[in-house]
């Protein structure tokens, strides 16, 4: 063997001895990486499937594939830092580093099926909803949020109500001067909750059982309960059902369900329905969503030098992205709960029996849950409802940030100091309006949401056909001579 053989078996030697090296402290490493998928480890999880989204399980499992992808990222980042040790944090070309937690952290989920009996046990088998902690105190706050959104909406009140937005954990409990501890929930059919795939699974009263179960979970016996829109609904439900658990009740831009999910029918509306069908990237989504959401003043704001619709379309577009669209399933199972929604004669007088404390907050300018729906509903819940009428679109809990946290404050204060009724409300208790003309109650109710149901249904009939018609014309050739 020559001295150039010898100098390449050398080399060979000394490279097998650094990976082997390499290999070897990967492997410890590897050894203490937690796997649990809400604090990934390593990035690619974000965009694996453990979650299970879509599937309507959540509960992760590592693969032998999962585990080997992780050794080898693990051994490329050693690798490249045994290359070079003069890599500064904002290099663009160095490798992402994630800190790994010291301590395995507890993933947020609440197993509902434990939390029920007899045939509701089978039904919610498997059922998992993810929540998220903030502050700590004896006052107790239940979150649920509308249609298509995650926990993360109600951070606005979440910094109001606690002064953090960020959530608890193993190794992290904030505390605050108002004594407040706040649960806000993904929903089933979104986020990093199971997603049902059958439409029956989605009620507002099957919602409601999920939202107990995670307060039996935490071990709360009562809690202030808010609800945005869909997840207004929800709260009514939960309010109706198991009104002793209910300290006060916060009703956010909501309706009666049924009919009242109709959309003020306008030019607007019609606009942006049609957007809303045919979105089907980030960006399209984003784009209705602030319509959806807002009013056109508040978009057209300035701050600094960008609109206020500039500004929130990148974070909705970055938002969207990061959780993705939600699942057909998801959001066909609840667009069910919203529409088979109602609060029956009796669960209304549940509630006014119970005595306790409600808010019926919305924005006068929302195009999607009407302010006389909500008019309507606070007069039923009367004495015990306040009307809070605000000027804003339907996420009014962030467009009018400020007003809306000093009023869930003040019934959170009210319902701790025992205030009465009588003195809370600001209604009448003379119904108004011809919402209340006695044609509209009773069976009659019924008969105008049929009404409704049947006129809508020949638009969507009509609108589908002009829609198909240019597909089905077909340009007739002309010869050219």
């Amino acid at each position: 063997m020559g001295y150039l053989d010898g100098w390449i078996l050398e080399r060979w030697v000394a490279m097998k001895e650094s990976v082997a090296m390499n290999v070897a402290i990967c492997i410890e490493k590897t050894k203490r990486i937690n796997f649990d998928f809400e604090f990934n480890s390593v990035i690619f999880l974000k965009n694996t499937n453990f979650t299970g989204r879509g599937s309507g399980h959540t509960s992760p499992t590592i693969s032998p594939l999962s585990l080997s992808l992780s050794l080898s990222l693990s051994l490329s980042l050693s690798l490249s830092l045994s290359r070079t040790h003069r890599h500064t944090p904002n290099s663009p070309n160095q490798t992402p580093i994630v800190k790994i937690p010291a301590t395995k952290q507890r993933m947020p989920l609440c197993d509902v099926g434990k939390y029920q009996s007899g045939g509701d046990a089978v039904l919610y088998n498997g059922i998992k909803i993810f929540y998220r902690t903030y502050g700590a105190g004896p006052v107790k706050v239940l979150m649920i949020i509308g249609l298509a959104a995650t926990h993360d909406s109600w951070n606005p009140q979440i910094q109001g109500l606690v002064g953090t937005v960020k959530p608890n954990d193993d190794d992290h409990r904030s505390t605050n001067e108002r004594g407040i501890e706040v649960c806000a929930i993904d929903n089933r059919g979104v986020g990093r909750s199971s997603i049902p795939t059958k439409r029956s699974e989605y009620t507002t009263r099957i919602m409601a059982k999920d939202a107990i179960a995670v307060m039996d979970h935490l071990g709360w016996k009562k809690a202030h309960v808010f609800g945005h829109s869909m997840g207004g609904m929800i709260a009514s439900k939960l309010a109706a059902v198991f009104p002793d658990r209910i300290q006060s009740l916060a009703l956010l831009n909501v309706t009666g369900g049924g009919y009242q999910c109709f959309p003020k029918l306008d030019r607007q509306t019609f606009s942006i329905a049609i957007r809303f069908l045919r979105a089907k990237t980030p960006a399209q989504r984003a784009a209705v969503d602030l319509d959806t959401h807002y009013t056109q003043e508040y978009l057209a704001e300035y701050v600094g030098a960008e609109t206020r619709r500039a500004i929130l379309y990148q974070e909705y577009v970055k938002a969207i992205s990061a959780s993705g669209m939600q699942t057909n399933h998801g959001f066909d199972g609840q667009i069910n709960a919203c529409w088979t929604h109602k609060i029956s004669q009796t669960e209304l007088e549940m509630i006014r029996k119970q005595g306790f404390l409600i808010s019926v907050i919305h924005g006068r300018s929302d195009v999607i849950a009407q302010v006389s729906h909500a008019r309507r509903l606070a007069q039923k819940l009367y004495p015990l409802a306040r009307m809070v009428e605000l000027h804003g679109g339907h996420l009014v809990s962030h467009e009018r940030t400020k007003e809306v946290n000093e009023a869930l404050l003040e019934l959170i204060r009210a319902s701790e100091t025992k205030t009465s009724p009588h003195e809370w409300t600001n209604l009448s208790g003379k119904p108004t309006g011809v919402w209340s003309m006695s044609w509209m109650s009773g069976s009659n109710e019924g008969i105008m949401r049929s009404m409704m149901l049947y006129i809508f249904s020949i638009f969507l009939f009509v609108f589908e056909f002009i829609r198909k018609v240019p597909r089905r014309i077909r340009p007739v050739r002309v010869a050219t001579g």
